[in-house]
């Protein structure tokens, strides 16, 4: 008596990589639509086929199916197509499993790899910058912190680029917590001292810890931003003084940022155009 074949449940091909299948046109316009009017506040029906290269007819088409599931909406007033809120449920599904661990080790290891120092990755958690991911570096004397570690924002690479991408209102009110500690002789302990430090890293979009966490090291930092623009985590280069010398500092600066700007984007964080003020309002 024959065995009968067990059928394959449906769903995902045996091997999905075997061939190549075709991509649906209508179904890559579609998507190609949605990806404009992502970066758009609005666009009329007109200008989205203009830009998609597409007939009219052919986007009013895409673009009232794609209305009839929520993804996109119109607007009666300006006759213009945007962003639905169905858009929205479904990127929050990928926000639920986002992890800013996972997806910045490909970026910090190949920084690690360009410059040969170690990068972390910090998340900000109230007064404080936490440590939840590494890359560590080959070189026996090299930086090191214990994943879950809290450094203070005002005395951390990590922690003064958050600190100054913040609102005066909110950055006041996490420096009024508790007082300015000195960790070295180099800390900024002083207000007025770090508001000009925080002036700076504002207008550069980096911040050094220049021995003022640890005698001897030196940490160079960008922020990592959400989809609102806000600071929440941060990545960092750190190595000791005697190879991460002064004048490598604007170099490696720029590697750093560019990481935290690849991590941002990878999250669906975008980088705010114009940082708040750090002068506090009148």
């Amino acid at each position: 008596m024959s065995v009968r074949e067990k059928k394959r449940p449906r769903g995902r091909p045996r091997n999905i990589f075997a061939e190549a299948p075709q991509p649906s046109q209508s179904l890559d316009r579609a998507l190609r639509l949605l990806k404009i009017l992502a970066d758009h506040d609005g666009l009329t029906l007109s200008d989205l086929a203009a830009h998609a290269g597409l007939p009219v007819a052919t986007a009013h088409r895409l673009v009232t199916t794609l209305a009839a599931h929520g993804l996109v909406e119109p607007g009666a007033a300006a006759q213009t197509w945007s962003i639905g809120l169905e858009a929205l449920r479904i990127g929050m599904a990928f926000r639920r499993r986002n992890n800013l661990a996972l997806l910045g080790r490909p970026y910090m290891l190949a920084l690690m790899e360009r410059t040969g120092e170690t990068v972390n990755l910090a998340l900000l958690d109230q007064d404080a910058a936490v440590f939840v991911a590494q890359a560590e570096c080959p070189h026996p004397l090299r930086a090191f912190f214990a994943m879950g570690e809290r450094r203070a924002l005002h005395a951390s690479g990590i922690g003064k680029a958050l600190l100054a991408v913040m609102t005066p209102q909110r950055r006041q009110a996490l420096l009024a917590l508790k007082p300015l500690a000195a960790f070295t002789p180099k800390t900024l302990t002083d207000p007025a001292a770090l508001q000009a430090d925080l002036d700076e890293i504002n207008r550069r979009g980096w911040a050094l810890d220049d021995e003022e966490a640890n005698i001897g090291m030196r940490c160079i930092a960008a922020a990592i931003f959400n989809e609102f623009g806000e600071g929440v985590a941060g990545v960092s280069l750190s190595g000791p003084t005697a190879r991460l010398t002064l004048d490598k500092v604007e170099a490696l600066a720029r590697e750093v940022m560019a990481c935290a700007d690849a991590i941002t984007t990878a999250a669906g964080g975008i980088r705010p155009q114009s940082p708040p003020s750090l002068q506090s309002p009148p």
